[in-house]
């Protein structure tokens, strides 16, 4: 048997004063452990016992000089120690340096015995060396990739708890008291007070630092979730005022996203993210626009009813919407130029840079397919609403 090989065996016999005298190390020697207080006592102890009888039994074995498989049973009390300190907290430059200093003190243990067995020649001692820092930087390696792993492991834990809070608040649970005291506390938000929420399309996730920032300078406190498919942000105002919290979203979002009005306490939230999912809404197409509900209200209620907002469109534009594309961008586009002017066939020509008797050639035209008489002033307030319908509405053409 070779020299390390032997002396490994007989230190085997004194492992649990090595892990007494291990444990003392740390906690004397390594700050970590102490300035954390994650580690009970009895967990270190265990530790420093079970990986000080798997190092020596590796070194009594010859084992490990080519690294180690991840199912090496060998290496079970490493993995655990990794898994473990993970869990707890423990960052693992730390959980790394006890190993280092186990090391260490494995070495000066087997130094002693080779000394006690008359074994020190310098050749046996260079040989105990590099066995011991073979099997060390093996354990080790076990060490980080547990640790690795279960890190890892908690990361998708905490995203998915903090997905399942998110999904809570804005579908309503913050009306049951003890939730919203307790998203509170996690998003660090006040239970009550002024909110608003916005949804911004996917692709602003990458802006969330920068909202947050931004708006904590205008003295707005926010929260955000980044999703698959959107960006979703719960702003807390100090004052109702918005036009500040507005012009950072503007400045910041280069996506669609709609801003709710604003609503009282968390408990209020879900309604919040509506009126936000409703404004987004109201964005023609992909227009990279912030729209805030308390600005489009029109567009929220023509949307909140769709079914009605259709009746609008076929009763006042009809069959204007069927005929040649050419023609019916012509004719909805001079239409929607006299509902913006109340009516006035002049202002109209002048708009439309035509000859008023252009538009009244237009308007007959649209008269002889709707049978509406659209020279009556009378008819403009629904007239804009079946046109901002039609352009809202997915079901018709865009002119």
């Amino acid at each position: 048997m070779q020299a390390a090989e032997s002396l490994a065996v007989r230190a085997l016999e004194r492992v649990p004063a090595l892990a007494d005298a291990l444990v003392w190390t740390i906690q004397e020697q390594n700050p970590g452990y102490r300035i954390m207080a994650v580690v009970p006592r009895d967990d270190l102890w265990r530790s420093c016992h079970d990986n000080i009888a798997r190092v020596l039994e590796l070194i009594a074995e010859g084992a490990a000089e080519g690294g180690a498989a991840d199912t090496d049973e060998r290496f079970d009390a490493a993995r655990a120690t990794g898994r473990r300190r993970a869990e707890q907290g423990m960052p693992l430059d730390d959980v790394l340096r006890s190993f280092r200093l186990g090391g260490r003190l494995v070495w000066e243990a087997l130094i002693d015995q080779a000394h006690a067995d008359n074994l020190a020649g310098t050749d046996g001692l260079l040989d105990v060396a590099t066995r011991v820092w073979e099997v060390v930087d093996a354990t080790s390696a076990q060490v980080t990739a547990a640790y690795r792993a279960a890190e890892g492991d908690l990361l998708r834990a905490d995203a998915q708890r903090m997905a399942a809070l998110w999904e809570g608040l804005l579908h309503g649970r913050a009306k049951d008291t003890a939730f919203a005291h307790e998203i509170s506390g996690i998003l660090g938000v006040p239970v009550e007070g002024s909110y608003v929420v916005v949804l911004a399309d996917a692709g602003a996730g990458k802006k969330a630092t920068q909202l947050a920032q931004r708006l904590a300078a205008q003295d707005i406190v926010s929260a955000w979730q980044v999703r698959a498919d959107s960006l979703v942000g719960l702003l807390a105002l100090r004052q109702p005022a918005l036009d500040g919290m507005l012009g950072v979203l503007r400045e910041v979002l280069t996506t669609p996203a709609g801003v709710s009005l604003a609503v009282r306490g968390l408990a209020e939230v879900d309604a919040a993210y509506r009126q936000a999912a409703l404004a987004r809404r109201t964005i023609l197409g992909d227009r990279a626009e912030v729209a805030a509900l308390g600005e489009r209200l029109v567009d929220a209620l023509l949307l909140s009813s769709p079914e009605l907002a259709s009746q609008l469109v076929h009763r006042w534009l009809g069959d204007l919407l069927v005929i040649a594309p050419v023609e019916r961008g012509l004719l909805l586009g001079t239409l929607q130029i006299w509902a913006a002017m109340g009516g006035s066939i002049k202002h109209t020509a002048d708009a439309a840079f035509c000859h008023r008797n252009t538009v009244l050639n237009r308007l007959q035209r649209m008269q002889a397919i709707t049978g509406h008489d659209f020279a009556d002033p009378s008819c403009l307030v629904e007239l804009k609403l079946a046109l901002r319908a039609a352009a809202l509405l997915p079901d018709y053409p865009r002119t």
